[in-house]
């Protein structure tokens, strides 16, 4: 499948996190705690040409209840990571975003949809991953999606083409938290990575427009790499620029 990757990741790079916020699920699922309600979950698979590549997803809980921002790459992955919130956690998994279509983001749609998991993506989401014959999310929305978990909100906005051409951002306003995924890159990337099924000449509006609407990001999660503050939003635009 053309999505699989070919990002200009050829290691892993590990995360910048206090060991003791870090949990193994797996030899190949990990969760940190970033705030009070949410927690970082990185995966790893072989990728072809690359070695074993990270991948990052969210989980942001609240009031016993969890909303999962990308899949670990594949249902077998996913299965880990659902049954270890479920079981060890207690936690009811309402709710489900990916980033864009690509299998480290929606790789393990289809073990979620068979638990009846509410699953929602970007309208492109779901005409792109129809068109490859993918799992497709079971809600659409345009341009914006307001997701309430308790007496909190999270908003899923389309900025425009990047990294992919349904790319989405995610915004936790009560944690700071912000998730663009792929189209931000980590401090440590020297360049775009793989944009073939995104847009060169869009990629830096989109990052501007990122860029100044949520200028009170305190903590930002590119989809692979160590998450930082929101230089690493100016990095990657300038990016675009090289």
């Amino acid at each position: 499948m053309k999505s699989l990757i070919l990002f200009a990741l050829s290691v892993v790079i590990p995360l910048n996190i206090n060991p003791q916020e870090l949990i193994k699920v797996s030899t190949d699922i990990e969760l940190v705690r970033i705030s009070d309600n949410a927690y970082l979950h990185v995966s790893y698979a072989s990728v072809p040409g690359f070695g074993r590549v990270s991948a990052n997803g969210l989980v942001f809980i609240n009031d016993g209840k969890a909303l999962l921002f990308d899949t670990p790459w594949n249902d077998s992955l996913t299965c880990d990571l659902v049954t270890y919130l479920t079981e060890k956690m207690h936690l009811k998994i309402e709710g489900f975003v990916p980033n864009h279509w690509h299998e480290d983001c929606m790789g393990g749609l289809g073990y979620l949809k068979s638990l009846g998991i509410r699953t929602w993506a970007n309208f492109r989401t779901i005409e792109i991953a129809g068109k490859q014959g993918l799992q497709v999310p079971d809600e659409g929305f345009s341009d914006s999606l307001a997701l309430k978990l308790g007496d909190k909100t999270v908003f899923c906005y389309y900025p425009g083409a990047a990294h992919s051409m349904d790319n989405i951002v995610i915004w936790i306003p009560s944690e700071k938290i912000l998730f663009p995924g792929c189209m931000c890159k980590s401090l440590d990337s020297p360049n775009l990575g793989n944009i073939a099924d995104g847009s060169i000449s869009e990629y830096q509006t989109t990052i501007d427009r990122v860029i100044k609407r949520f200028r009170e990001a305190i903590l930002v999660i590119p989809g692979h790499g160590s998450p930082g503050g929101t230089d690493l939003l100016l990095h990657t635009k300038e990016l675009t620029s090289k």
